[in-house]
């Protein structure tokens, strides 16, 4: 996937938005107020956050792509290197997950009005 395919996936999300609150090359998408992905625009790496559990398993399964999440939650963020050795299908289940953790988050009324 390329960038404008997974901003477009990311901003697809119920309830999904976007801001620059970083720098003017980090793309924060956030659902309630919270955030469930990062794009790092000149970078391309994408941040998504991950169950502790999990996030251990893909690094060791995609070790050239997964790593822990740069400047965030070594324990609950994996980086993501957006080359092609990734298939769409799966970035898009990341992403998923990602969002539903962050909505897990939210209050059962910020929940409710999604």
């Amino acid at each position: 996937m390329n960038i404008e395919e997974i901003r477009a996936y990311c901003l697809a999300k119920c309830g999904a938005e976007e801001c620059f609150p970083f720098d003017d090359t980090t793309l924060v998408f956030k659902v309630g107020g919270r955030m469930f992905a990062l794009l790092a625009l000149d970078k391309m790496r994408l941040n998504l956050k991950c169950d502790p559990d999990i996030a251990i398993e893909l690094r060791g399964r995609f070790p050239a792509a997964v790593s822990a999440g740069w400047h965030m939650n070594k324990k609950t963020w994996n980086t993501i290197a957006l080359n092609e050795c990734l298939p769409p299908a799966l970035l898009c289940e990341w992403i998923d997950n990602s969002y539903d953790l962050a909505v897990q988050k939210l209050t059962k009324k910020q929940q409710q009005q999604l």
